[in-house]
């Protein structure tokens, strides 16, 4: 995501950051690319002025010029006015109601934003944090909509609101409501009708909607990627039936950034959720600070160790530490650590996270593709050989090569990798220093 704009924020950055000292004209050039970035990643043109004078503005003062280092007093001025651009201090929380009571959510937003999707995402994210949710299918509309939320909500194990042959959107959600209130479900989403483009019907609806079940968030769901188009839907959206927040959804693949760039100080309202990706628990919330950092090639490390920790299971990791003690880690529970890297996300993703990795490093660096490979060796072993590495000599190997798509060398690299890691493990157990140290950066 914003790999134009990353990529010229860096190269100003660099090149101030190398200076002792800088000039008037090196300021007013470093923010004319500034502009020309912004302007090519499709950011709100009024928003671009604001941007642009008010980092002018400051970066010409004494502060910056008369410095002991100008350069990073300019970039962490950039830094905090693009945090401010994107939403600054505000929280991103759902204002919802005790779990004593049902808080309502309506989404809502044009066809093919994502809505759906986001819909079963928001209500994963709910139950993992100890919310009873409900999804309703309140869009009548688009064929199959009922029928893919059906899906996605069992996905999610959540339970989904029907009223067959209904066309009446109003009592759809009225009924979901009354039941989920019954039901002693705390949260309820609202999935409404999305149309090609907009029109009156469109909004009469979701008024009317809203009107009857007063829903503690209406959030506008919007296509990162249809740029300065989603912005102006969302300043309807807001005009005629108001929202309280924005889900920006392929935020993954949102290589401009115009929509998340404007959206703030456009409509007036905070970004709550970007989606990052197709799986059921990638949609994350939004955080300005993270974002700022990462456009301007920081990375996001916050983000990252919360990404490992999300994998972390503490009496999983006690267990397998009792096995490093004892010398009885095998390839097995070395599969287990693969596969919890791998659900930390795409290699693209862990880069953008890295402080000063964007551009420098690549997918082959961080060796997924090696790891992906050791794992497919390693599910290609019996489970004796999974706890008796020692016994795969030969005539073993050719068949587990064989049986992976991988060479006979590519399973000698794995065993000897595996070997390494056994020893280094050791000797983390053995020293009470790494050991304290390895057990802290895991709240343990």
């Amino acid at each position: 995501m914003f790999d134009g704009i990353t990529s010229k924020f860096t190269g100003i950055m660099r090149t101030l950051s190398g200076k002792g000292k800088i000039s008037e004209k090196n300021v007013r050039d470093a923010v004319d690319e500034i502009k020309e970035a912004l302007l090519d990643a499709d950011v709100n043109l009024r928003v671009v002025r604001r941007f642009v004078n008010s980092t002018l503005d400051e970066a010409l003062g004494e502060k910056v010029l008369a410095s002991v280092n100008p350069g990073q007093q300019f970039t962490k001025i950039v830094y905090d006015k693009m945090v401010e651009l994107l939403g600054g201090t505000e929280s991103a929380n759902l204002l919802l109601k005790g779990r004593d009571t049902t808080s309502i959510i309506l989404l809502m937003g044009l066809q093919g934003s994502g809505k759906t999707t986001a819909a079963h995402k928001l209500a994963h994210r709910l139950k993992k944090e100890g919310r009873s949710v409900m999804l309703v299918a309140d869009d009548l509309v688009r064929p199959a909509a009922i029928t893919q939320l059906q899906v996605l909500g069992e996905k999610a194990g959540v339970p989904v609101f029907t009223i067959p042959g209904e066309k009446d959107p109003v009592k759809v959600a009225e009924a979901a409501v009354s039941k989920a209130r019954h039901d002693l479900i705390d949260t309820v989403i609202i999935d409404t009708s999305g149309r090609m483009h907009l029109d009156e019907a469109l909004m009469n609806e979701i008024q009317s909607v809203a009107r009857a079940v007063h829903p503690d968030e209406t959030l506008f769901v919007a296509d990162a990627m249809t740029g300065q188009s989603a912005v102006d839907i969302a300043k309807e959206f807001e005009e005629k039936v108001g929202i309280s927040g924005v889900i920006l959804t392929k935020f993954d693949s949102d290589t401009r950034g115009g929509a998340a760039l404007s959206l703030r100080s456009v409509v007036g309202k905070p970004i709550k959720f970007i989606g990052t990706g197709e799986k059921m628990e990638d949609l994350e919330q939004f955080h300005p600070e993270r974002i700022a950092s990462r456009i301007l090639g920081m990375g996001d490390v916050v983000s990252l160790v919360e990404k490992a920790q999300e994998q972390f299971d503490q009496k999983q990791a006690e267990k397998l530490a009792k096995k490093i003690e004892k010398n009885t880690f095998d390839l097995q529970d070395y599969l287990e650590q693969i596969e919890n890297m791998s659900k930390m996300g795409t290699a693209d993703k862990i880069i953008e996270m890295i402080p000063g990795a964007k551009g420098n490093v690549s997918e082959e660096d961080l060796r997924l593709d090696e790891f992906r490979k050791q794992a497919s060796i390693i599910r290609s072993m019996t489970r004796f050989e999974k706890e008796n590495y020692k016994i795969i000599g030969p005539s073993r190997r050719k068949r587990i090569a064989k049986g992976s798509g991988t060479s006979v060398a590519d399973v000698n690299r794995l065993l000897k990798q595996f070997e390494k890691s056994r020893l280094m493990m050791k000797k983390v157990m053995t020293n009470k220093k790494l050991q304290a140290a390895f057990m802290k950066q895991f709240g343990m």
